[in-house]
């Protein structure tokens, strides 16, 4: 069963609090979505880890639920 953006979001709300995040359906099936998340948590940290705490947010839903996920992280200007 495919996620909701609304429960996408959930998560990386409750992860993130501090951030700006949008969301974009990419197929328009629930599956395949496109995040970007500004947060000041991922100052200093490489791309790498900041996709890595994303995915970390998602509880193991990568993969079942949630089929792709392209992400864009940054911190605040």
């Amino acid at each position: 069963m495919p996620m909701p953006a609304a429960d996408l979001e959930a998560h990386l709300r409750e992860a993130f609090p501090d951030a700006t995040i949008t969301i974009e359906d990419l197929a328009g099936d629930g599956d395949h979505y496109r995040a970007r998340i500004v947060s000041s948590q991922f100052s200093g940290l490489s791309r790498v880890r900041a996709h890595q705490l994303v995915y970390a947010a998602l509880k193991g839903k990568m993969g079942g639920e949630l089929h792709a996920l392209a992400l864009e992280t940054s911190t605040p200007p």
